[in-house]
């Protein structure tokens, strides 16, 4: 079976648990999707994350999908945290980039971009679309990349466009 690290990058709050969260029960690796907000994610399980609402360790999980084996790497998207992320950027083969649909490119998620490109990684490029329908399109903000806006609510875990 062919293996796979990936690793999920953003600015804080774009949304990288939670579409962590959606792949994981989607793929069948976990019975329910937790919610960061709730403090039952599967991948944010230290209490200073529960209690703060927000990664503060890379955290891995194990999912198959069609004969590929996945190890997803969450990594924190707050920027006191940058080193931790870091770290994962020597290991990971792919790199999914989420970007809030609300806050849309922020100065970290372009720190982020610079770092995957100093490293190699072949990004796809996530705009999380929030509950609250707002749906920022990011013309121009990161030019010459593949990106597909999706909904990242796990229950409505669809491709919504595709750009290349």
């Amino acid at each position: 079976m062919k293996k796979s690290v990936i690793g999920i990058l953003a600015h804080v709050d774009a949304g990288k648990t939670t579409l962590s969260e959606a792949l994981l029960y989607e793929s069948g690796a976990i019975r329910k999707a937790g919610r960061v907000d709730n403090g039952d994610a599967f991948l944010d399980n230290f209490d200073v994350e529960k209690e703060r609402g927000i990664t503060v360790f890379s955290k891995q999980a194990q999912l198959e999908l069609e004969g590929l084996k996945v190890t997803l790497i969450d990594t924190p998207g707050h920027v006191d945290f940058s080193a931790e992320m870091e770290r994962t950027l020597q290991i990971i083969d792919y790199a999914i980039l989420v970007i809030s649909g609300t806050d849309g490119v922020q100065g970290h998620t372009r720190t982020l971009w610079w770092l995957l490109e100093r490293y190699g990684i072949k990004t796809c490029v996530f705009g999380h679309i929030h509950s609250s329908g707002v749906k920022n399109v990011f013309e121009g903000e990161l030019r010459g990349i593949n990106y597909m806006l999706v909904s990242c609510d796990y229950r409505e875990f669809m491709p919504v466009k595709i750009r290349e």
